[in-house]
């Protein structure tokens, strides 16, 4: 693989209202009904959906500035284009999205080994996602080390303002510092 940055983008959290109406099985959403159907329906769409404005801002920002790779629960990484059926988003659900389950972090750290594996020197992985939860963090240093960066203006930033902030960029052209994600933490974490 030729050197380039490979965005590693948080899961959408398929327990709310939104992703309610995406496995309401009577839902009259398009989106809805092609994840029913046998082609099943693209997971950054999904996501999108879920999650609105972040995971568009994360999505935006991938395709700007490299490749993105969707966390998945249960399902490791996945291409935002991978076609997602019912039966696979209502399996995820059912996966606790945590650094202590193995159903989680096993395809998780094999799907990131491989993409380190095929990645040459150059490669830089930007996490798109919290670093102040070890859910994601602590599977991805393991493969990952220091080569796991993280845009240093998400800072203090929420949920929204991070998404507002990569669509910002993603339409200007203007793609984010990153730092050493050990080095994000140790931020997050020091005594205020």
């Amino acid at each position: 693989m030729n050197a380039r940055t490979i965005f590693l983008l948080s899961p959408a959290n398929l327990g709310g209202k939104r992703g309610a109406m995406l496995l309401e099985p009577r839902s009259k959403l398009a989106l809805a009904r092609s994840l029913s159907s046998e082609s099943g329906a693209p997971l950054g769409e999904l996501y999108g959906f879920v999650s609105s404005l972040y995971f568009r801002g994360k999505i935006a920002y991938a395709r700007a500035f490299g490749a993105a790779c969707v966390m998945t629960p249960g399902g490791g990484l996945c291409s935002p284009e991978a076609p997602i059926t019912r039966e696979r988003l209502e399996g995820w659900q059912r996966v606790s999205v945590s650094e202590h389950n193995p159903h989680f972090t096993a395809p998780l750290v094999r799907h990131a080994t491989e993409l380190l594996d095929a990645s040459d020197d150059a490669a830089r992985f930007v996490l798109l996602g919290s670093v102040a939860s070890n859910k994601y963090v602590v599977p991805l240093l393991e493969v990952f080390d220091s080569r796991l960066l993280y845009p240093a203006r998400f800072a203090g930033l929420g949920d929204m303002a991070r998404g507002a902030l990569m669509l910002q960029a993603a339409r200007d052209g203007a793609e984010l510092d990153y730092e050493p994600v050990r080095a994000a933490r140790r931020r997050a974490h020091a005594p205020g």
